[in-house]
């Protein structure tokens, strides 16, 4: 069963959103703030990481900038999900080492389809050409 992290400090966000993917058959564990979620993904091992970015003790683009420079956890991928909804935000995703990006409130159709494609090409080849 595919595990996703959830890195996500709005506890409404983060109860809405796990059951929504527990509905869909993914087992997802839960973080609340970025060091949270660094540490997380080294326990837990997630097929997958969604980030938050406006998150407490360490922000979203920090912690994913840490997950990426650590061997350990480099070839887990990492989703941003964010309210901020311009270009330069998607930019600043992607620079900050997040392997895509998609924007609050969550088109759970759309996660879902982003969530399948970095499973499919699992091996961080979304990083380095983003769509």
């Amino acid at each position: 069963m595919t595990k996703i992290l959830l890195v996500e400090d709005n506890e409404m966000n983060r109860d809405m959103l796990s059951r929504r993917l527990e509905r869909k058959g993914y087992r997802v564990v839960l973080a609340v703030d970025g060091q949270q979620g660094v540490e997380m993904t080294l326990s837990e091992a997630p097929d997958v990481v969604l980030m938050d970015m406006s998150l407490p003790v360490l922000d979203g683009w920090e912690a994913t900038r840490r997950l990426k420079a650590a061997d350990a956890t480099r070839h887990v991928p990492v989703i941003a999900l964010t309210a901020h909804a311009m270009s330069s935000d998607r930019a600043k995703a992607l620079e900050a080492g997040c392997d895509d990006y998609d924007t609050k409130p969550i088109d759970l159709p759309r996660l879902l389809g982003k969530i399948e494609a970095l499973l499919a090409g699992a091996g961080g080849a979304a990083a380095e050409s983003p769509p």
